[in-house]
């Protein structure tokens, strides 16, 4: 994306969104535990949602969104994409009211209001992000280099890119850009049970306890970095 919206650092962004998030758990996802990947590699997953040609995007996608540079490790280091992978084979999205009316329009604060499940965006959006790219690069998106790969996943985020015009009316490429981003979040910040966050690199980058039981102790300590590394609930630590 471009550096005015997502520079100096994407991390900072991370680190402010996870004093808002419960990190040991996932509420708004399906509590599908991925179970015997949390020390999987990512080189060595085979996905059980995306296919072959849809892994490529939403792994070039991820390095994008949340990169390895600067402090902190990046969303492929952390398995973030397997989180997504198993958060939409698992059932993400079944708790959502998807009946209608549906006002494309509405206040942003009357909720969902698309007409797609999770999966039918994610198949949707992929397919016609890869059509516009193929179209304006004569290339893939994993195939466009850095800059350019910002510049689509800008152009995601701020709408410049029509759906509409590429055959879909009932998905905005920002709704597309949004599941994409909060899911990438997520997959970063949330227990390594559901298959992200690997090795617990994201919670050691920011500081973050994990699911200890209890550290009463350092509750009114102030201005002293806590010394002891995170716990997952599984009981791994980092």
């Amino acid at each position: 994306m471009s550096k005015d919206k997502f520079s100096p650092s994407r991390r900072t962004i991370l680190m402010a969104t996870a004093a808002a998030v419960p990190l040991a758990s996932v509420p708004v996802y399906r509590a599908a535990r991925a179970d015997g990947l949390e020390g999987v590699e990512l080189q060595q997953y085979q996905p059980v949602f995306f296919s072959a040609a849809e892994w490529t995007f939403i792994l070039a996608a991820c390095d994008r969104l949340i990169p390895a540079e600067g402090k902190g490790p990046g969303a492929l280091e952390t398995n973030v994409p397997v989180f997504i992978d198993q958060q939409l084979h698992n059932g993400l999205g079944d708790d959502i009211y998807m009946a209608g009316p549906h006002q494309p329009d509405a206040p942003k604060t009357l909720g969902f209001q698309g007409t797609q499940s999770p999966q039918q965006a994610y198949r949707a959006g992929i397919k016609l992000t890869q059509q516009y790219v193929q179209q304006k690069y004569g290339k893939t998106f994993e195939q466009l280099g850095m800059v350019d790969k910002d510049a689509v996943l800008t152009a995601l985020q701020k709408n410049d890119i029509s759906f509409a015009d590429l055959g879909e009316a009932a998905l905005h490429a920002s709704a597309f850009f949004g599941q994409l981003l909060g899911d990438a979040k997520n997959g970063y910040l949330a227990d390594p049970m559901y298959g992200g966050n690997k090795d617990m690199k994201a919670w050691v980058a920011i500081g973050f306890p994990g699911a200890r039981a209890a550290y009463t102790e350092w509750v009114d300590v102030h201005n002293v970095k806590y010394p002891l590394g995170p716990v997952s609930v599984s009981g791994k630590r980092a």
